[in-house]
Order: C-alpha cells, then structure tokens, then sequence
C-alpha cells in the first residue's frame, strides 16, 4: 500500500519495545519535532486557501457575483496574512536559533 502523506516526527517521539512514555524525552525535545511538521501543514492549508480563494474569485467574478467574489478575495488575504505570519514566526525560531546556539528544528542532529 502506498502512502501519500507521511510526516517524520522524528525519533524522539518513538515509543520502543519494552520502554513507556518517560522515551518521549524533555518538552523541549517534542516540540523541536513537532514544529517542522506544523510548517509543513501550514504550507499545504495555505495552498488549498489560495487555490480555493482564487477559484471562487475566478467563478464568481464570471458570474457577476460581487458577494461571492469578496468571499474570495477575503480567503486569499486570509492566506496571505497566515502566510506573513508563519514566514515571520519561521525566521524568529531561525534568529532565536543563532543568538542562543540552540537547535531547535534539529535537536538531534
């Protein structure tokens, strides 16, 4: 069976053979995997807005729909906006990063 989406959550998150929860490791640990895989879900809400946001502009502008049409020119700022957000967020955790010398997108590396 093939997989069309599959996300690493890193081997810290791995609960081995005859070990419980205490392998998840620290907060610290989980959050640093988790958060490339909330970028990356991200990404792909913020395609499906602006496909979405667009082709409801696209119709509905044909169709001379003026309320529809709003509707979709409201998703693409909402796509836009939650794009400039994550993209700043992104580069924050990138400068937090270099100041303190801490890996936080790849602890384990």
């Amino acid at each position: 069976m093939r997989k069309l989406l599959a996300f690493n959550i890193g081997e810290q998150l791995w609960i081995k053979e005859g070990k419980g929860v205490e392998t998840l490791g620290t907060l610290g640990n989980i959050i640093s995997n988790i958060l490339p895989n909330i970028y990356i879900f991200a990404g792909v809400v913020l395609f499906i807005l602006l496909i979405f946001g667009g082709l409801t502009v696209i119709i509905n502008a044909g169709k001379d729909n003026p309320e529809e049409t709003a509707k979709g020119q409201k998703a693409i700022t909402t796509a836009v906006i939650g794009f400039l957000i994550i993209f700043c967020s992104y580069w924050i955790i990138r400068i937090i990063e270099v100041v303190t010398g801490v890996d936080i997108f790849s602890p384990g590396i």
